[in-house]
C-alpha cells in the first residue's frame, strides 16, 4: 500500500509540476529508500503511524552513512513535500516532517590568491597582443578596486573621476559607492581607453560601458570568467580562479594590511 503512495506522488509531480526526468528519478529514489527504512528498519506498515521521531531517525541514518550535506538536504525536502501531498490526499492528518530541520550546508569560500599569484596572472597578459590592454585593465581593476563581475560589466566612462582618482561603482540594490583607483590601475585603464577602446567603440558607438567586446558590445559576465580562466591557466595557477576569487583576495590582502573590516565589507 505504501508503495502505491509513491506512485501516486510521482504521477502528481509529472502531471501537475511537469518536472524533468532526472528530478523525478531523484524524488523516487529518495522516497523509495525512505519507505524501505520505515518498513525494514522501524517495522512501520502504515504511513499514518509515521512520526517526526521516525523521520529524524532516518536522517540520522543518512548522516551515519556519510551522505553529503547537500544530498541530505534534498532528501529532507523530498520527504517534507511528500508528506504534504499525503495530507492533501487525506492519507494523513498532519505532516510529521513540517518541523524537521533542514541541514545547513556549509558555504564554500572562494580560493584566495597570494599577491605573487595575482602578479603572475597580470604579468602573463602580453602587452602587444590585441585586446591585451583591455584584459589587463579589467583584472587590475577587479583586484585593486575589489569589484564584483557585474559591477565591472556595468562600469561606464562617466563613472571615472580622474581628478579625484576615484571611480563610481553601482553595487547591489543600485547603491553607489566611490572607490579609490591606484596608479597602476589608472595607467592600465588609460592605456586601454586611449589605444583600444576607440576602435571597438566605432563598431557600436552608443554603448556607454567602458569594457567592450571585439564587436563593440558591452562585455558579458561569462566572457570575464572565460578570459580570467584563460590567463590564470597561462600563468600556471593551480587553484580554481574566478572573479569572486579576485574580490575575495582583494579583501583578504586589505585585512592582512591592517584595513578595518567594515571598510572591506562593501
Amino acid at each position: 500500500m505504501m508503495e502505491q503512495f509513491i506512485q501516486d506522488y510521482m504521477t502528481m509531480l509529472k502531471v501537475e509540476r511537469n518536472l524533468a526526468r532526472n528530478s523525478l528519478e531523484s524524488y523516487k529514489r529518495d522516497l523509495t529508500q525512505y519507505h524501505q527504512f520505515l518498513e525494514s528498519g522501524l517495522n512501520i506498515k502504515t504511513i499514518k503511524n509515521v512520526t517526526l521521531g521516525h523521520i529524524r531517525s532516518y536522517i540520522r541514518q543518512l548522516n551515519d552513512r556519510g551522505m553529503a550535506a547537500n544530498s541530505i538536504k534534498r532528501a529532507v525536502s523530498s520527504i517534507r513535500t511528500y508528506h504534504n501531498f499525503l495530507v492533501a490526499e487525506g492519507h494523513m492528518q498532519d505532516n510529521p516532517a513540517q518541523l524537521l530541520d533542514t541541514p545547513k550546508v556549509p558555504k564554500k569560500l572562494p580560493n584566495v590568491l597570494t599577491i605573487q599569484e595575482i602578479d603572475q596572472i597580470l604579468s602573463i597578459i602580453p602587452d602587444k597582443e590585441p585586446m591585451a590592454r583591455r584584459d589587463l585593465a579589467i583584472y587590475e581593476m577587479m583586484y585593486s578596486c575589489g569589484l564584483r563581475v557585474t559591477e565591472l560589466c556595468d562600469f561606464k566612462t562617466r563613472d571615472i573621476l580622474w581628478d579625484s582618482e576615484m571611480i563610481r561603482v553601482k553595487g547591489k540594490g543600485d547603491k553607489q559607492r566611490f572607490v579609490p583607483i591606484g596608479p597602476i590601475a589608472r595607467e592600465n585603464l588609460k592605456n586601454y581607453l586611449n589605444h583600444e577602446r576607440p576602435s571597438l567603440a566605432d563598431k557600436n558607438p552608443n554603448v556607454p560601458e567602458v569594457f567592450l567586446s571585439r564587436n563593440g558590445r558591452k562585455l558579458s559576465r561569462m566572457m570575464i570568467w572565460i578570459l580570467l580562466k584563460k590567463w590564470s591557466e597561462a600563468a600556471g595557477i593551480q587553484k580554481e580562479v574566478s572573479p569572486p576569487t579576485l574580490r575575495h583576495s582583494f579583501a583578504t590582502h586589505l585585512l592582512e594590511g591592517g584595513a578595518d573590516l567594515r571598510s572591506v565589507q562593501v
